[in-house]
């Protein structure tokens, strides 16, 4: 069970997150409504009968929370939820219905909020009912989503945070984004040559099946042979395994992993606690170390800094982590010379 932190700063490399809890207020379904006595309706008066759905976003993406403005509708949308764009201070930012992306019924019995973020260094807004408050959790209470939860949520669900009261859901706005805009989907660059990449061991730790898939596939292209673990806690304990065989055979860590390429949101261990754990190992810490996340930004990259991450990638931008990996290791090889 989730207990709540107010403490106001949050390290790097703690594995703690603070998200931003808000709710999408809809139609209750018809078990709902049977439990609506009299005095439920009286207390109600005025206001529709509705249910809450509780949900939260990491607060590194959020730029701001405001009333909504004026709308402009967008021509062509690509999907129903996409509402339009509105103007914030020169910026032309395009706002997103999550209630009609989750596939739920709106109800309005207040003036809706705009949750107004940024990531994979873009910038996007997304309407929801209310706000309520931001909670500082460690990411061990983050446990991940089932496959009944992921298919009921389009696969919008990325964690579970389970409190006293009630249950947050974690959404993955990046998918959200990426299924609207393609060209913030990976995408490798077959004109780049990797010869001298052939064979690199790389050990992946990302919580989106999609991602890790694709980082392999991409990283395969490239020469890597590559390892995939989920998350940053399974992502350490296979790299506890390769010091074991590495002892047990008389062999060098790189004989078993050469670099570590982590997301940073994910359930268990982050990718800054898992840098941070990394580089205090004196067998594994000179191992490069590549964060590649939708938080690499200027504002956030000193967290990755503090840990000891040895270069951050943003996504999409998977060529130039395949780049920089296998740079990392030309570097390590001739240092070692």
């Amino acid at each position: 069970m989730a207990t709540e932190s107010t403490d106001i700063l949050l390290e790097a490399g703690t594995n703690e997150l603070e998200i931003v809890e808000f709710y999408l207020e809809e139609e209750p379904k018809e078990d709902d409504q049977a439990e609506l006595n009299q005095e439920d309706l009286e207390h109600d008066k005025g206001r529709i009968p509705s249910r809450k759905g509780y949900y939260g976003v990491n607060v590194a993406k959020v730029l701001e929370i405001i009333r909504k403005p004026e709308v402009t509708e967008m021509p062509e949308t690509s999907h129903d939820s996409v509402l339009g764009a509105f103007n914030l201070r020169s910026r032309i930012i395009p706002l997103l219905d999550l209630c009609i992306w989750l596939k739920k019924k709106r109800v309005e019995n207040e003036p809706p909020k705009i949750i107004v973020t940024e990531f994979n260094q873009v910038t996007s807004a997304f309407m929801v009912s209310g706000v309520t408050r931001i909670h500082r959790i460690s990411w061990e209470d983050v446990e991940a989503p089932n496959k009944y939860v992921s298919a009921l949520s389009s696969d919008s669900i990325t964690g579970v945070v389970k409190f006293d009261d009630r249950i947050v859901f974690i959404l993955d706005l990046e998918r959200i984004v990426s299924e609207l805009n393609p060209d913030m989907r990976l995408r490798f660059d077959d004109n780049v040559e990797f010869d001298d990449a052939a064979g690199y061991k790389a050990l992946i730790a990302d919580d989106s099946p999609l991602i890790r898939e694709m980082i392999r596939d991409m990283l395969g292209q490239a020469g890597f042979r590559v390892e995939k673990t989920n998350n940053g806690r399974e992502c350490w304990e296979q790299l506890k395994e390769y010091k074991r065989l590495a002892a047990l055979d008389n062999r060098p860590i790189t004989d078993y992993v050469q670099v570590i390429v982590s997301d940073i949101e994910m359930p268990m261990m982050d990718g800054h606690h898992l840098t941070k754990k990394i580089k205090e190992d004196p067998i594994l810490q000179d191992l490069p170390v590549i964060l590649f996340s939708s938080l690499i930004t200027e504002k956030l990259r000193h967290r990755g800094e503090t840990v000891g991450a040895d270069d951050q990638v943003s996504k999409p931008e998977i060529t130039y982590l395949a780049q920089k990996a296998a740079s990392l290791i030309q570097d390590r090889q001739r240092a070692l010379r």
